[in-house]
């Protein structure tokens, strides 16, 4: 019985292979007869993705090609995005779009909006992007826990000269200001930087009243916020991708430059940057980020959180870190590209404050509050769905493989503002 089910097994196993192969020979028929075109051949890809940026040199070949070489397998590839005037209901030529420009040219940022109404996946989310401020994200992230400086958002010094402001426009502001009032409040020394912008433009160290106004006179039209100082001990950037897969790198803000050093961050304050930059991430939806913290006494104080274009240009940011940040955005990318829902880009602040269901403006579906909701979405791995390796587990402080940290928008050289643990 044995040879007689062996042999049966080898004719079923035979009939499989002849219609499989008689299979084969039809569509090759099929192609011989029905040839695809050339334009449409070049068009085989399911999925594209655009890069949208300005003066970079190294990061978007490097991305485009990774893209191109990790995503062929699922019919993924990433292009340039090329824009000449964009119709109303444009269909979408992109299922996700990398924008790294767009606060700079307001007609991107309007094409994009469009593009997330014909269903692209936009990081980052250029209805909050547009919306965001750093006053409302230290208030956020205040009071979801997180250690933040003392922060006052002041009335503007002046108004850009095509807009028609006077005396009788600004009823509503007190006058004049108490500035002793205000430094009081943050403390001596402290920082003035703007409420929205980075890149270390427009940033000051304040001793004294005196100073301060001396500054605040050089800041028209921009509305500024005066900061508390911390004299830390250490500082740290994260690069972010996708919320939740931080990496921690150490920086050296007088210098200006990042530094590749391993095992810097004790595992409790490494697992409380990481923890924070995802809390801080989630509540304000962005998937390509950098956060900053300047830690003292082993408390890390979140500094600057609104960078959604960050540096990425190879020159700056090490050959060490410039390999994960490609690799990274890469697999991010083609898992939005593959299984990316919209709605994943916008913000969940709402919902993790307690003040509802998401909604409205933010629009986000509702998967719970506060920080636990977070962790329970959390993989060993990083942030679900995304492959490649994790900065959370394989280059993260939390297992003593820790990295180097940049900051783009601190205070002078005599370093960044700080505060006390609220």
């Amino acid at each position: 019985m044995s040879r007689l089910a062996a042999a049966l097994a080898r004719v079923r196993s035979s009939a499989e292979n002849i219609k499989r192969m008689l299979e084969e020979d039809a569509r090759d028929e099929a192609r011989r007869r029905h040839p695809v075109p050339v334009e449409e051949q070049e068009m085989q890809p399911v999925k594209k993705i655009g890069l949208l940026c300005g003066r970079e040199y190294s990061f978007p070949p490097a991305f485009i090609a990774r893209v191109n070489q990790l995503g062929k397998a699922d019919g993924v590839a990433a292009e340039f995005v090329k824009l000449g005037g964009t119709r109303m209901n444009e269909r979408a030529e992109y299922s996700v779009i990398v924008d790294r420009i767009s606060h700079e040219v307001e007609y991107y940022r309007g094409y994009l909006k469009h593009a997330v109404l014909q269903g692209t996946y936009v990081i980052n989310n250029p209805f909050w992007w547009a919306a965001d401020d750093k006053f409302f994200n230290y208030s956020v992230a205040a009071k979801l826990g997180i250690a933040i400086p003392k922060t006052i958002l002041l009335p503007q010094k002046g108004y850009p000269a095509d807009v028609d402001i006077t005396s009788e426009s600004l009823h509503n502001l007190q006058y004049p200001v108490d500035w002793d009032a205000l430094l009081d409040y943050v403390g001596r020394p402290a920082i003035l930087k703007p409420y929205s912008g980075g890149g270390w433009k427009h940033v000051y160290k304040v001793n004294n009243r005196e100073e301060l106004l001396a500054a605040y006179d050089k800041t028209a039209p921009y509305c500024m916020t005066l900061q508390e100082f911390i004299d830390f001990s250490g500082y740290v950037r994260c690069f972010t991708f996708g919320k939740t897969d931080i990496l921690p790198v150490r920086y050296d803000p007088k210098e200006r430059r990042y530094l590749v050093e391993h095992d810097y961050l004790s595992a409790d304050v490494g697992a409380r940057i990481v923890d924070d930059a995802r809390a801080i991430n989630q509540a304000l939806g962005y998937e390509m980020n950098t956060i900053e913290f300047a830690i003292k006494d082993d408390v890390p104080y979140a500094i600057d959180f609104l960078n959604p274009a960050p540096d990425f240009e190879r020159d700056r940011i090490t050959e060490f870190y410039f390999e994960h940040v490609v690799e990274q955005m890469a697999h991010l990318v083609i898992d939005r590209a593959l299984t990316g829902n919209v709605a994943n880009a916008w913000p969940r602040w709402e919902e993790m404050l307690g003040i509802g269901a998401a909604g409205g403006f933010v629009g986000s579906p509702k998967r719970g509050t506060g920080k636990q909701a977070i962790a329970n979405q959390q993989t060993v791995a990083g942030h679900p769905g995304v492959t490649g390796p994790s900065a959370a587990t394989a280059q993260s402080p939390v297992t003593g493989h820790s990295v180097a940290a940049a900051q783009s928008s601190a205070a002078s050289s005599a370093g960044p503002a700080g505060a006390k643990q609220k």
